[in-house]
């Protein structure tokens, strides 16, 4: 019973979390100028954006034996390493 309890917690917590992550790299999506990005110029930079959090979450998932993470711990490090990113 409290791994399913634990599981949907999981699930659902994912996608509001995404979405932190999502509204911090569009706030960011701004031109030089100070304008807010639009078209394909704000799609670029949000893939771009979305993908360098992950990259750099994923480089850090490492134990304190220096192994990388696996499992639920990795998918809890990076839930708390996308959280503090976006």
């Amino acid at each position: 019973m409290k791994k399913w309890l634990l599981l949907a917690a999981l699930c659902f917590s994912i996608p509001a979390h995404a979405q932190s992550t999502e509204a911090a790299c569009q706030a960011r999506a701004v031109s030089k100028e100070g304008k807010p990005l639009a078209g394909a110029a704000k799609n670029s930079f949000m893939k771009k954006c979305l993908a360098e959090n992950k990259a750099s979450c994923e480089e850090r998932a490492v134990g304190k034996d220096g192994k990388k993470l696996a499992g639920a711990a990795k998918n809890s490090f990076m839930k708390k390493c996308e959280a503090a990113a976006g």
